[in-house]
């Protein structure tokens, strides 16, 4: 009998120790020894999160067992993960050590529609955090962004900059800020920008591949989310940051700011700024009309209680860049006699941009509820206008007008974990009034076009293999104000299905299958006349079908202490591809030209979207690191074996990061190859080599940190020209230059 109950008690205390919950505890400091205060440290899978106290301790309670993605994140600060496997009533301390860093960042919200880290995300995605914006300083998010993997830049000009993702750019690439769209017409022209300022980023996340699901038809190429300062959650006291730039190939001086002020589970937020470049240096000469200049500014207030939240913000942003050459294609220049040289132009073309928004968003979280865990909910209303102002003379004449009024609303509702099943659903739409008025009246009074769509988004997760599933139902409507156009309504549905299987200890293969829908854009229905900002004489199609897209994308990773690899390949096939088709109504086997511009129709056909992206990091020793990156993608139109236009070239990147104590040196070679791949009007564009050097220095101390930056660009001024750029046969990219920044925030 003593001997079972001995046995009894053992097997209790067994069972006992199985269920019992682990403690994680450890330190954030900045370097070896700065404790860093109010850091957010977070179990990614469970949503459990502490912040670190004054001496940068932390502690995670009732862990139950499992695989876990430890993520620390404070803003400023490079982003540290670690993969750890919790055992039943153990304890654990880990230490993590921060650095500011403009190489990468490690969390992302747009993926999946909750935050979790780059490596643990079923698409692929890269962060950039505030680091890189300030070392890549423009008044465009596609000047920053360019070179990224799989991130070229479609311009026309400095100012107008867009990001293009694999190859996908307009319509296809969606621009969010804060994860609601931005209520811009830059999908539409080469020469309308996005009215963002990449300066005020906490950071800008890009989601590669369709992102349709959670975001929209107009995802399928994938997304661009700027996050700005602003948390979901509540923390004490002031905290901010001051920044300054400074450039010299384009003359560029910039100031922004920002502050947050938490007091009795209120917060009260501010931020402005202010950037100027003037015309910008090649090795041909200046550039005429490419200066810019923008000032933004927002202020907001929230009340965060323990579990809801809500908050409102507004944002004003205003700007004017120019658009060089354009007057060519209106007849008020002087072509060049050859490549080599900058033609004369006699008139200035610009843009004058202003962009009003008003958010309202909110939220529950941690609900005692047996289905729902949290509800998020934005409602958000833009007033975007822009005027092409032509110049000549000193005198400013209004050519055209562009309105484009958005209202957004979107909610989300995260389920409460069952077993292994996890996931999140929503509504979403918008109201959009659209209006062109001038010389450039591209269509005849005002369209309205609504959206409305459902989705969700589930995951299994059986710890080393992971399952990821979804769809989304969409309904677009267009109404015109003028009888002469056809009222289109077109309903669509997207899925994706993802596996991802753990190979090793911190590798990963995810694999991807994602059926995406777009519905025609509203100026690929209706467009009709001269379009300076696509070069041709545009005419729409209101018989326009469907976008139909079977996506397939492989990725292997790789993170460690010292090494970490993203690797992907992907192939999509899309059926009733939408593209502009030059026209040749006479016959005579020339392009017909109306107005000085080849005439293009929207028409639809088949097409093949394959390429392959690879970014590496490595860490030698204590003082050097290195990394590398490789992008490439090809694309054509299926039945007549025709490439598509404004493809970006193969390229790669290759440098060495030297540090010391707060010192960072980073030099880089960029090698493009020579664009062959081309639509019947493109012209070759050759490959090039650059070198860059960029670095910074970093006083880092509990609570503030100072950081100098520098960017020494181009630096053997080599004539090269972006492939992507509407009108690069006419303008080079710049010169060599170098750009200094400062940033002091403090926390």
């Amino acid at each position: 009998m003593r001997l079972f109950s001995v046995i009894s008690s053992v097997l209790f205390l067994a069972v006992a120790a199985y269920g019992q919950d682990a403690t994680i505890s450890g330190k954030v400091t900045y370097g070896n020894d700065i404790p860093l205060h109010d850091a957010n440290v977070q179990i990614v899978q469970t949503r459990q999160n502490v912040r670190t106290d004054t001496e940068g301790n932390f502690t995670l309670a009732n862990v139950p067992p499992g695989r876990y993605s430890l993520l620390v994140h404070l803003e400023g600060f490079s982003d540290a993960t670690r993969q750890i496997t919790v055992a039943s009533g153990a304890s654990q301390t880990i230490n993590f050590q921060l650095q500011i860093s403009a190489i990468r960042e490690d969390v992302t919200v747009t993926a999946s529609g909750t935050e979790q880290t780059t490596f643990d995300s079923f698409q692929t995605v890269t962060s950039i955090g505030p680091g890189r914006a300030i070392e890549k300083a423009s008044t465009s998010i596609g000047e920053v962004l360019d070179g990224e993997p799989g991130v070229a830049k479609r311009s026309f000009g400095p100012g107008s900059a867009r990001p293009v993702l694999r190859g996908f750019d307009g319509d296809r690439v969606l621009v969010l800020e804060n994860g609601i769209r931005n209520g811009s017409v830059g999908s539409q022209s080469g020469d309308h920008g996005e009215p963002l300022d990449p300066l005020a980023a906490e950071r800008v996340e890009i989601v590669k591949g369709p992102a349709t699901l959670l975001y929209g038809s107009n995802a399928i190429g994938g997304v661009v989310n700027v996050i700005d300062h602003t948390d979901d959650d509540y923390t004490d006291g002031v905290r901010g940051y001051v920044k300054g730039v400074g450039g010299t190939a384009d003359k560029q001086g910039a100031i922004g700011g920002g502050v947050e002020y938490g007091i009795n589970r209120w917060l009260l937020r501010g931020s402005f700024g202010a950037q100027r470049t003037g015309d910008y240096q090649t090795p041909l000469g200046e550039v005429p009309n490419s200066a810019s200049r923008s000032t933004t500014g927002s202020f907001g207030a929230g009340y965060y209680g323990e579990k809801a939240f809500i908050a409102g913000k507004f944002n004003a942003d205003v700007r004017r860049f120019g658009i060089p050459f354009a007057a060519l294609f209106e007849g008020g220049g002087e072509e060049p006699k050859e490549l080599g040289e900058l033609p004369e132009v006699d008139e200035d073309i610009d843009l004058r941009m202003r962009r009003y928004n008003v958010r309202f968003n909110g939220g529950f979280r941690d609900l005692n509820n047996s289905f729902l865990r949290g509800i998020n909910y934005a409602v958000d209303y833009t007033d975007y206008r822009h005027k092409e102002i032509e110049s000549e003379d000193g005198i400013d004449e209004v050519g055209t007008t562009f309105s484009n009024k958005v209202f957004n609303y979107r909610s989300v509702f995260e389920q409460q974990q069952y077993q292994r099943l996890t996931g999140r659903f929503g509504f979403e739409g918008f109201n959009r009034d659209y209006e062109v008025v001038g010389a450039e009246q591209l269509i005849d009074g005002k369209i309205r076009q609504n959206s409305f769509s459902v989705f969700g988004l589930q995951e299994l997760n059986f710890d080393r293999v992971k399952f990821q599933f979804g769809g989304r139902v969409e309904n677009n409507r267009y109404r015109a104000e003028d009888p002469q156009y056809r009222d289109r309504n077109f309903t669509g549905f997207s899925g994706a299905a993802g596996m991802n299987v753990g190979l090793w200890d911190g590798g990963v293969f995810v694999f991807n299958y994602t059926f995406s829908t777009r519905a025609p854009a509203l100026e690929e229905l209706y467009n009709n006349g001269p379009h300076i900002g696509t070069v041709t004489f545009e005419i729409g199609n209101e018989d326009l079908t469907k976008e139909t897209s079977n996506g397939f994308d492989f990725s292997l990773r790789h993170t460690s202490q010292r090494f970490r690899f993203f690797g992907d390949v992907y192939y999509y096939r899309i059926n009733n591809f939408v593209f502009l088709a030059p026209q040749d109504e006479d016959g005579d086997g020339d392009v017909d030209i109306e107005d000085g511009l080849p005439v293009s129709r929207f028409e639809q056909e088949d097409a093949e979207y394959v390429g392959a992206e690879i970014s590496a990091e490595a860490t030698f020793n204590s003082w050097l690191g290195g990394f590398a990156s490789f992008d490439v993608v090809r694309a054509k139109l299926v039945d007549q074996d025709v490439n598509i236009p404004r493809i970006p070239p193969a390229r790669a990147k290759l440098g060495l990061d030297f540090r010391y104590e707060g010192l960072s040196l980073r030099p880089e070679v960029v090698f493009a190859s020579a664009q062959t791949k081309l639509f019947p009007l493109e012209t070759r564009t050759a490959g090039y080599g650059l070198l860059n050097v960029a670095g910074s220095y970093t006083i880092g101390r509990q609570h503030y940190a100072h950081i100098f930056s520098f960017n020494a660009y181009n630096l053997t001024d080599k004539l090269y020209r972006n492939h992507v750029n509407l009108v690069k046969d006419l303008m080079p990219e710049i010169g060599r230059g170098i750009r200094v920044g400062y940033t002091f925030r403090f926390f």
